[in-house]
This record gives C-alpha cells, sequence and structure tokens, in this order.
C-alpha cells in the first residue's frame, strides 16, 4: 500500500524556521519524483518543489526561491522541505506527492499528474 505521510508542521513566527518530513512506504522512494505543494485558505493548491528521482534535480517556485531547500534520503525513505525566513503569506496546508514527470527542474508544466498524495502538514506563520 502506497503512503506518504508528511510531518514537521506547526506554528512559527515569521523569520522562522520549520523542516518538513514527507515519509513514504509501499514503493522505492528513489524511483518517484517527489514534490511538495500548499494550500492556503481560500486559495488553489499551489506547487513549490520538487526533486527528481534520476539525479536530484530540484525545481522551486519564485515565491519560495532562496528560503526553501528540497531534499531526499532514499535510505531513510523520505524527502525533506527545509522552511526558513518563512513569511505569514507561507501559511498552508503543505503535502507531498508522487509526481509523474520526465523534468522535474523545468517545473509543474512538464508534469504529466501527480499520483499518490499524503493528507497534508499544516503550517502556521504568525506573530
Amino acid at each position: 500500500q502506497v503512503q506518504l505521510v508528511e510531518s514537521g508542521g506547526g506554528l512559527v513566527q515569521p523569520g522562522g524556521s520549520l523542516r518538513l518530513s514527507c515519509a513514504v512506504s509501499g514503493f522505492t522512494l528513489h524511483n518517484y519524483t517527489i514534490g511538495w505543494f500548499r494550500q492556503a485558505p481560500e486559495k488553489e493548491r499551489e506547487e513549490i518543489s520538487c526533486i527528481s528521482s534520476t539525479d536530484g534535480s530540484t525545481w522551486y517556485t519564485d515565491s519560495v526561491k532562496g528560503r526553501f531547500t528540497i531534499s531526499r534520503d532514499n535510505a531513510k525513505n523520505t524527502v525533506y522541505l527545509q522552511m526558513n525566513k518563512l513569511e505569514p503569506e507561507d501559511t498552508a496546508l503543505y503535502y507531498c506527492a508522487t509526481v509523474l514527470t520526465d523534468f522535474c527542474e523545468l517545473g509543474p508544466t512538464f508534469y504529466y499528474g501527480m499520483d499518490s498524495w499524503g493528507k497534508g502538514t499544516l503550517v502556521t506563520v504568525s506573530a
């Protein structure tokens, strides 16, 4: 059974940091590109980052570039999202998913789709 489980969310002050984890089971992580997504209240879901299964290449949406870092530890079957310099606008439910794409580094335009999703972890950035 394929499962993705996000953790690491919480309440943090503006300028603070959090590290999200996406623990996967039921499949071999190194065969899959993984993406992080978020959905803020009353907003559409947004793709924010992905990391390739092949060479570890990455992509970030402009609003998080330079602040967020995606990484993967295939031995631990876990993908991470290190989030620094958090802003109130980063408040959202964060999800990870398996991404069907040949070109993660080119962003969501080149996604065929997303296959399996976690249930999300809530990040709240507030003073």
